[in-house]
């Protein structure tokens, strides 16, 4: 799709260098951002009279690019391509390379809004108890189940998302207090309670690893060596999913959908439901409530005389 001219454009370049180190993005957002601008430069490259200048753009050409992107991608991966466009032109703008934002105020098709899918409390009860029965069935050595087990209990019981489990450090977890200094989107720093089950798994995990809170940043998991990356985890997750008899769709980031949906199932308040997730507004926790009352409506649907 992207071709060498576009992937070494000085403004791609560093803009993606801007998202690294000052934005401070995942790996994914940097990704799927570069890759919006390099489809958008190599589209420009091919219209006659395009200079190399992303200030030359106007929205008559935004326009023709939308109706481009339509006939190839679906409307969420639309949004996400014109977020990452967006941003391009706010950096353009703040290196005084740029007057205005032409991906400003385009129409964009609009999205259908799917609860987020989650685990039932039953169903993540089996879910957590899989490597110790794959342990149990000689599958898996001791080690890699204890592990996977403190993995499983960290996305549910603490409510990280893939990449701030995957880049947690030794120093970050106080076990006194039993909580995780957590860094997310933004470079946020936030401090994630993990709960009296996780907390006993992973000092049992830390014993049997021999891993030392003095030393100064090792990660807390690891492969062979190096530091556990999100698609390995993703790949353990369906391992136990498997063996618990539950769907494989499901993504370790559907284990924080549980975790809020859990939680507000017993009575927490939105705002600490917001703290604990770390999201920086309250309208993206509030899906969660949605959730919880739709279960409610099915719970009455199927119970009451009168439904």
């Amino acid at each position: 799709m992207a071709d060498t001219n576009a992937a070494e454009d000085p403004d791609l370049v560093g803009f993606c260098a801007h998202l690294k180190l000052e934005r401070r993005v995942s790996d994914y957002t940097l990704r799927n951002y570069r890759q919006a601008g390099e489809r958008f430069a190599e589209w420009l490259r091919a219209q006659e009279g395009w200079t190399g200048d992303f200030a030359a753009v106007n929205a008559r050409q935004v326009r023709s690019y939308l109706v481009e992107l339509r006939r190839d991608l679906g409307r969420r991966t639309i949004h996400n391509h014109v977020s990452g466009l967006r941003g391009l032109y706010r950096y353009l703008r703040q290196q005084g390379k740029a007057d205005s934002n032409p991906f400003d105020g385009v129409n964009l098709p609009k999205l259908e809004k799917p609860l987020p899918k989650f685990l039932t409390e039953t169903q993540m009860r089996a879910l957590l108890e899989a490597p110790a029965k794959l342990y149990q069935a000689g599958e898996m050595d001791d080690f890699t189940a204890l592990r996977d087990s403190v993995i499983l209990e960290l996305l549910y019981g603490g409510g990280l998302r893939v990449s701030e489990l995957c880049e947690l450090n030794l120093r970050q977890i106080d076990l006194e207090q039993g909580v995780a200094r957590v860094l997310g989107k933004g470079g946020k720093e936030r401090l994630c309670p993990l709960g009296r089950v996780a907390l006993e798994c992973l000092r049992r995990f830390l014993d049997l690893s021999g891993a030392s809170m003095e030393a100064v940043a090792p990660a807390v998991f690891t492969a062979k060596g190096k530091r556990l990356k999100p698609a390995q985890v993703q790949r353990l997750l369906k391992t136990h999913l498997k063996a618990a008899g539950l769907p494989l769709d499901m993504t370790p980031h559907k284990l924080r959908h549980s975790f809020a949906t859990h939680l507000l199932d017993h009575g927490a308040d939105l705002r600490s439901v917001q703290e604990l997730l770390g999201h920086a507004s309250l309208s993206t926790t509030q899906v969660y409530t949605h959730v919880s009352v739709a279960r409610l409506k099915e719970a009455h649907r199927q119970a009451h005389p009168r439904a």
